[in-house]
């Protein structure tokens, strides 16, 4: 089936390469076009595992190609996935300048009957509007739906997530459009759950904003158990062997982050309060996430002096391991009040570096500076402070003697709890977690 992708972000580029690998015929559309020689040379801009391989292999074997040339790519298509962002605004609602601006394009070039399937998390109620908008500015007499398809992939391991998911949602208002996606998604053999557009649209908020409910309660629960002298991982374990709980998103830290769980929660929200709504848990997971994201820098400010002229050493900064992608991301926050304090901070990451870079480039800034290294154990020499804001695999070999060995004060803020308890303090290392 000729299908086109429009966007090759996280959404958009992994489901066209997904669907390629099934056997479709996929264009992928991007207004970038130095994005698109990037990604005909088989590189791929953002960092998944397993992705540039797929994409490699399936634009060789011509299933899959790549394109600023929009009008071509929809002329023709069955059918067009919109994979582009909705952020954030000021507000908490989602921006839906990226989904009209695609939906005008698909309008004024489509040659033949089309359904049109939106990907990208938007409010509920914008697959309608988008129909309409479609009708508004539709040039020629073809016949253009619309359906939702929200996606569910992780971070990470959003190839896995595609390829192998629990199910996939439709939301169509018509049998036509239902076949259509059932027939498009029938070589992956996954279930397929089919609901009304406006249901599929609150599936994806509704499943998002559980699991980062799921997140902040825990987070929660690991403040208390520090107070009352409990130990969260203890805790967790005890709740993991209820079926009605489940094991995942019962590990405590610093708070979620990423492109996800703080959009979605917070559109969520807004959502709740233009419908005249008071959405209580969503809000308060929110709030427990904000505080979270700082708070083992308030207990390392309740532990020091200053931080003026301290040599920091920083270890992660994307907002989880297996990915580039710092938004929301913990580390920010933090590097953002330690250079406020003067710090002198040494930053490692395997994979997000070089983003961070952009946003925060090496030297001097403000009261304090950075500076990129290539090892955990060169961020680590003769520094005065350790913070762990990312559990990638590089960090969590570190040995524990290596702190005591290389820091000046082997003194360790662990926001992922990456080490046990006991062995940081047989190796007399100062080690502060989260929850235990």
């Amino acid at each position: 089936m000729k299908l086109v992708v429009a966007g090759t972000g996280y959404v958009g580029l992994v489901a066209g390469v997904c669907f390629a690998e099934v056997g479709h015929d996929v264009i992928c559309v991007d207004v970038d076009e130095n994005k698109v020689k990037q990604m005909e040379a088989g590189i791929s801009p953002i960092y998944e595992e397993g992705l540039e391989e797929l994409m490699q292999k399936n634009y060789a074997a011509g299933r899959l190609h790549y394109t600023v040339d929009y009008k071509s790519a929809y002329k023709e298509a069955d059918a067009i996935f919109i994979g582009v962002g909705t952020p954030e605004q000021p507000d908490g609602s989602a921006n839906l300048n990226y989904i009209a601006t695609v939906s005008r394009q698909i309008a004024e070039s489509v040659e033949k009957d089309c359904l049109v399937v939106v990907k990208s998390t938007v409010p509920v109620g914008t697959n309608d509007k988008v129909e309409q908008f479609i009708k508004d500015f539709r040039i020629r007499n073809v016949k253009i739906e619309v359906a939702s398809n929200p996606e569910f992939l992780a971070q990470g391991s959003a190839v896995h997530d595609t390829l192998h998911a629990a199910r996939i949602i439709i939301g169509t208002e018509s049998k036509q459009a239902e076949e259509l996606l059932m027939r498009i998604y029938e070589p992956f053999g996954l279930p397929v759950v089919s609901v009304s557009r406006r249901s599929a649209e609150m599936i994806k908020y509704a499943s998002n904003d559980f699991l980062a409910l799921k997140i902040s309660y825990m987070n929660d629960i690991a403040n208390l158990c520090e107070l009352v002298g409990a130990n969260i991982e203890d805790v967790a374990l005890g709740m993991s062997y209820d079926a009605r709980i489940g094991a995942n998103f019962l590990k405590a830290g610093i708070g979620y982050g990423g492109s996800c769980f703080p959009k979605d929660t917070k559109a969520l929200k807004f959502l709740a309060q233009k419908a005249g709504y008071h959405l209580e848990t969503v809000e308060s997971a929110v709030s427990v996430n904000a505080r979270q994201k700082t708070r083992l820098f308030q207990k390392a400010s309740d532990r020091m002096i200053t931080f003026q002229g301290l040599k920091v050493a920083v270890l992660g900064l994307a907002f989880k391991p297996g990915t580039d992608d710092l938004r929301e991301a913990p580390s920010i926050d933090n590097v953002e009040l330690l250079l406020a304090g003067g710090a002198d901070l040494y930053a490692y990451d395997p994979v997000a570096a070089d983003n961070f870079r952009k946003k925060y480039p090496e030297g001097a800034i403000g009261r304090g500076k950075i500076t990129y290294v290539d090892s955990p154990e060169k961020a680590l020499e003769g520094a005065n402070i350790c913070f762990i804001f990312t559990e990638w695999k590089e960090i969590k070999e570190i040995p524990v003697k290596s702190y005591k060995e290389l820091m000046q004060t082997p003194l360790v803020y662990d926001g992922r709890n990456v080490y046990p308890l006991e062995e940081m303090k047989q190796n007399d290392v100062e080690y502060y977690s989260i929850g235990r």
